[in-house]
């Protein structure tokens, strides 16, 4: 059975999505522990009762980035991750964790990565006019948002959107596709090439 540890920096709903699809979908996975930078973060409670182990490394206690990531990585090693899972983690990772942990960590990124890396992505993709947006789940490298694709969502840019309408759209999206895109991987379902990641059964990785 692998192990799932996932990072979040406060509710985590993505991260309660993935505790559900594991559950009811019965994966040969398991969430094996949440572990947040922030000791006040909210999907902490849902972790625990759930029976689900719980961290904290309070990035606040640690003088560099590189200290931090030490303690998260020792944290994290603990629960013998096979998949590390950043569900709204609000942290950028050193090169040398994500090293240590290579092709083991994704994230989800509200946007149709490659355009608009970084922040404010609905705001910027309205301001630009884009007539769809959505989000990536990727494999994290050295370089911000930009690792091997492994699935994107679509979704509508719609006549008066705003950034809270066109993000409440997205997050929807991202609660289906990020489960999925975790239970290919802990099952070993998709093959990288090139640096492009396909699924060897010919699964759609397009949710629209």
């Amino acid at each position: 059975m692998k192990n799932i540890v996932i990072l979040i920096s406060g509710r985590g709903s993505n991260m309660e999505a993935i505790v559900r699809a594991c559950t009811t979908e019965s994966w040969d996975a398991r969430v094996a522990a949440v572990v947040s930078n922030r000791p006040q973060a909210a999907g902490l409670a849902f972790a625990n009762e759930r029976g689900i182990a719980t961290a904290v490394v309070d990035h606040k206690a640690y003088p560099t980035r590189d200290a931090f990531d030490a303690e998260l990585a020792a944290t994290i090693d603990r629960f013998a991750p096979d998949l590390i899972v950043l569900a709204g983690f609000m942290r950028l990772l050193t090169p040398a964790f994500i090293q240590r942990f290579h092709r083991r960590i994704v994230n989800i990124h509200p946007s149709l990565l490659p355009a608009f890396t970084g922040l404010d992505t609905h705001r910027r993709a309205i301001e630009t006019g884009c007539k769809v947006a959505g989000a990536t789940v990727h494999y994290v490298t050295e370089d911000l948002d930009n690792g091997p694709i492994v699935a994107q969502a679509i979704v509508p840019v719609l006549p008066g959107d705003t950034e809270a309408t066109l993000s409440a759209r997205v997050l929807s999206r991202e609660h289906q596709m990020y489960p999925r895109a975790v239970q290919w991987i802990v099952q070993g379902l998709l093959r990288e090439e090139n640096g492009v990641v396909t699924h060897i059964g010919g699964e759609s990785q397009l949710l629209t």
